[in-house]
């Protein structure tokens, strides 16, 4: 039997994309792209309206141990990239996987295989430097802090800083993707925010700041100033929402503010 070409519209969760995949399979119907809440296309296919499930995402969640660790890795960390048509392209991915086994999960020669990997590596390896460059403020007993990632690192990077501070109220926006993480005293949500502003900082803060940059130049090696090679270990993307790199007083001689 043939399958259907159709175009499915969904809440663009991750557990909607999986209740997506149970009824392609359920409806024997091939999604040829996937339109989210935001997404203001036409389509030229049938469409399908999805309602996310819980109980038929989990069905599915379960059927990924027969791609093994590794497939289920690139479908879960696939799905918060920045890959064009990233749905239909892990659709795919999961219809060979499932048909093949998990050696085909492992084929890098495979295309499909080769620019999910690739796009997975690059969305991991952003999570990972925004171990190291994300910046908190405090705000009336809050550490605030935002990012401008690519790719929806948020649930890369929960675990890391609620370890790292499980006694801590704070709170990381994704201005690209508009949703924060909360997290206070052992409990944590990311939720959607379409807008997050940090108010201005008070004295402490500022002064906080202030030792920061103090430190941030006192350390530099003026001998040994190399922009091109600053931009390699801390790609210049990253500097808007970092402490050291926002301008204030006029602070005379600090060159990588005029970068």
């Amino acid at each position: 039997m043939d399958w259907t070409q159709a175009a499915y519209r969904y809440d663009g969760s991750f557990s909607g994309f999986l209740t997506c995949v149970f009824y392609s399979y359920a409806e024997r119907e091939e999604p040829m792209t996937f339109i989210g809440p935001e997404d203001g296309r036409l389509s030229l296919w049938p469409e399908r309206e999805v309602e996310a499930s819980r109980e038929l995402a989990l069905r599915v969640y379960r059927a990924l141990s027969r791609l093994g660790p590794e497939g289920r890795r690139i479908v879960v960390h696939g799905f918060l990239t920045c890959l064009e048509e990233k749905e239909v392209q892990l659709w795919r991915y999961l219809r060979l996987g499932f048909a093949q086994g998990r050696g085909f999960c492992r084929n890098l020669a495979h295309p499909l295989v080769a620019a999910l990997d690739k796009a997975v590596y690059h969305a991991e390896h952003e999570a990972h430097m925004y171990k190291g460059f994300v910046r908190f403020s405090e705000q009336e007993g809050l550490l605030l802090a935002e990012i401008e990632p690519k790719n929806r690192v948020l649930p890369l990077l929960r675990v890391h800083f609620c370890q790292r501070f499980p006694q801590e109220c704070f709170a990381i926006y994704d201005r690209t993707h508009r949703e924060a993480l909360f997290h206070q005293r052992g409990q944590w949500a990311i939720v959607p925010l379409e807008d997050f502003r940090l108010a201005a900082p008070g004295q402490t803060e500022r002064e906080y700041r202030q030792l920061w940059r103090k430190f941030y130049d006192t350390i530099a090696i003026q001998e040994r100033y190399n922009p091109k090679c600053r931009m390699t270990h801390m790609p210049k993307r990253y500097w808007g929402t970092m402490t050291e790199f926002q301008t204030g007083p006029a602070e005379p001689g600090r060159k990588e503010l005029q970068a």
